[in-house]
């Protein structure tokens, strides 16, 4: 397992394509693609992942502000079970269909759905908030307090589905709860075992048939180096 993980800056910059996947021989091991997009004034999120051996499916979503504008999924079953199959060559029919969005995207063929910037804070009525930023993960478990408000009045948000996960491990887990009448909910569940690409701690919520998302990167903290060996003393 990686060292303690550190949280950082929510997402990642425009248009910088972040590969994820954990590496390693043996199907099973899931991949996938995060990349924010610019298209104009407006920012998309593109998220294209394998589904693993279960459900051999790559599911790509593009998201804005929260709300999924266009979801596309492809079925690998057959490749799967043919010998050309091998990790990497899955890994670049991943690659190949977050591409594929992307490039629709610029062209304008999946934005004409999406909504112009002046009304983007008006698609979302609520948002959520990680309390304890600082102190989330301890001891190998993750402990998130977490508050959905509304945007306009910051009214705490009751009865609201949140759904935790860390993006890029190797089990994929989603972890939920319920905020209760003052708009928050604890979700703590022990760190499952991380893929060796990049990671990501995302929580969401749902509700009035709206989802908004918060995402952070997460890197593990680089070990000390060892201290210089100290010559003997003399006549030792």
């Amino acid at each position: 397992m990686r060292g303690v993980a550190r949280l950082l800056n929510r997402a990642s910059a425009d248009e910088e394509f972040e590969p994820r996947g954990s590496g390693g021989g043996g199907f099973g091991m899931s991949s996938g693609f995060n990349t924010d997009i610019r298209v104009g004034e407006i920012v998309f999120h593109v998220q294209t992942e394998d589904r693993g051996p279960s459900r051999p499916v790559i599911d790509t979503a593009v998201y804005q502000n929260g709300r999924v504008l266009h979801r596309r999924s492809s079925n690998y079953a057959e490749f799967a079970a043919s010998p050309e199959f091998t990790d990497e060559a899955l890994r670049q029919r991943v690659e190949q269909q977050h591409r594929a969005i992307i490039e629709e995207l610029r062209s304008g063929a999946l934005a004409k759905d999406a909504a112009p910037p002046a009304a983007q804070a008006a698609l979302s009525t609520f948002e959520v908030q990680l309390i304890n930023t600082g102190s989330w993960l301890s001891a190998g478990n993750v402990t998130l307090d977490v508050e959905v408000v509304g945007r306009a009045d910051r009214a705490p948000l009751a009865g609201v589905q949140v759904e935790a996960r860390i993006l890029g491990s190797l089990t994929n887990v989603r972890h939920t709860g319920t905020t209760d009448d003052v708009g928050r909910v604890h979700i703590q569940f022990p760190l499952p075992p991380l893929g060796k690409g990049d990671l990501a701690l995302v929580i969401c919520a749902v509700a009035e048939g709206r989802k908004e998302e918060i995402r952070f990167e997460m890197r593990s903290r680089a070990k000390a180096p060892a201290p210089p060996a100290k010559d003997p003393a003399p006549g030792s």
